[in-house]
């Protein structure tokens, strides 16, 4: 956890943040590394025998996703992690290539390109065994902030079948800007008999796929209509929102009236 003003909202007249893209992604990757180190180090001194954690303990990787391609970038950045922290004479033939960095400082690489390249395809298929798979919903939905990586979970449950993921270690990489961050684990349990609570899990998670594939296409121009509402409306009391609820999923809560004291009301399709 540290202060930083990578995003922030300081009109709380706007729903817009100010967002310093750049400062973003050091701040991101450089949380990361740090609790990445600092769950290897914790691990270390809770099993002292046991060979140092990398990549490789975890059956999946989790992250908080801004945009897919950042998810990316964290993986290989883990894998780069893990090279330096290789002894020279012990680094595979196919990392030839990467040798050179192996004396670089991590706070000296968040923007080297070359370090970036070569890792994310070294890393490509872990990553794609490992992380793409609970990118689902990221890569249909965006960006939803604090709960993007927790639907990086519910990516991962429907992903495979349940006695795939009976017994795995699941990373999970947690981010908030301003900035805290974590980098925990779970192992899901093995039980996966019928009625368990994994069984149950995955049961109430079943609706998403579908639920993706019956959304409804918009024009660039309702879309930017429906923005422009919003911002005409920030704010605003008292305010009844006029927009359809025709489109809406049974079981969404809406919207229904904000009076003159800030206070609104609800109703659910």
């Amino acid at each position: 956890m540290r202060h930083a003003y990578d995003f922030y909202k300081p009109n709380m007249r706007s729903e817009y943040p100010m967002v310093d893209g750049k400062l973003s992604i050091q701040c991101y990757l450089s949380a990361l590394d740090n609790c990445y180190q600092l769950y290897r180090e914790k691990v270390k001194r809770k099993s002292p025998g046991e060979n140092p954690v990398t990549l490789i303990n975890f059956n999946a990787m989790l992250f908080h996703s801004p945009y897919c391609k950042l998810v990316q970038k964290s993986f290989a950045r883990l894998a780069f992690i893990d090279f330096l922290n290789t002894p020279e004479n012990q680094i595979p033939d196919s990392y030839k290539d990467a040798v050179k960095f192996h004396a670089a400082k991590l706070e000296d690489t968040y923007f080297n390109r070359d370090i970036e390249k070569i890792f994310m395809q070294l890393s490509k298929a872990d990553f794609e065994q490992k992380t793409e798979p609970s990118l689902l919903i990221a890569n249909q939905v965006g960006n939803m902030y604090t709960p993007s990586v927790y639907s990086g979970l519910v990516s991962l449950l429907i992903s495979k079948p349940i006695s795939e993921l009976a017994g795995n270690k699941v990373g999970i990489f947690s981010y908030g800007s301003g900035l805290c961050s974590s980098l925990y684990s779970l192992t899901i349990t093995r039980d996966t008999r019928e009625g368990s609570g994994l069984s149950k899990i995955i049961t109430a998670l079943s609706y998403v796929k579908s639920q993706l594939e019956g959304r409804h296409c918009v024009s660039p121009k309702n879309y930017t209509k429906v923005l422009a509402s919003r911002e005409q409306n920030c704010h605003v009391v008292p305010f009844t929102p006029q927009s359809s609820i025709d489109d809406m999923f049974p079981g969404t809560y809406y919207l229904t009236q904000v009076d003159e004291q800030y206070r609104r009301t609800y109703k659910r399709v």
